[in-house]
C-alpha cells in the first residue's frame, strides 16, 4: 500500500497516510486540528538500496 504525504489547508500540519491507490482523499483528516480534505503533496520516494552507493541493485558492480 502506498504512503501519501498531506498538508492541512487550515493549520499547515504535514503528515503521512498509508492508503490504497483507489481510496478517496475525502476521508483523510488532519491529525492536529481535525480539518477534512487536506492537500496531497507530491514528494520524492524511496526504493531499496541505492544504485549510486554501490548497493546490490547496481548491475555489474561489486558489492
Amino acid at each position: 500500500m502506498p504512503v501519501y504525504e498531506y498538508e492541512c489547508k487550515s493549520c499547515g500540519e504535514k503528515f503521512e497516510r498509508k492508503r490504497g491507490i483507489a481510496e478517496s482523499d475525502s476521508k483523510v483528516k488532519c491529525p492536529k486540528c481535525g480539518a477534512k480534505e487536506p492537500r496531497r503533496v507530491f514528494s520524492a520516494f524511496a526504493r531499496g538500496p541505492s544504485s549510486f552507493s554501490g548497493g546490490s541493485c547496481a548491475p555489474g558492480r561489486p558489492t
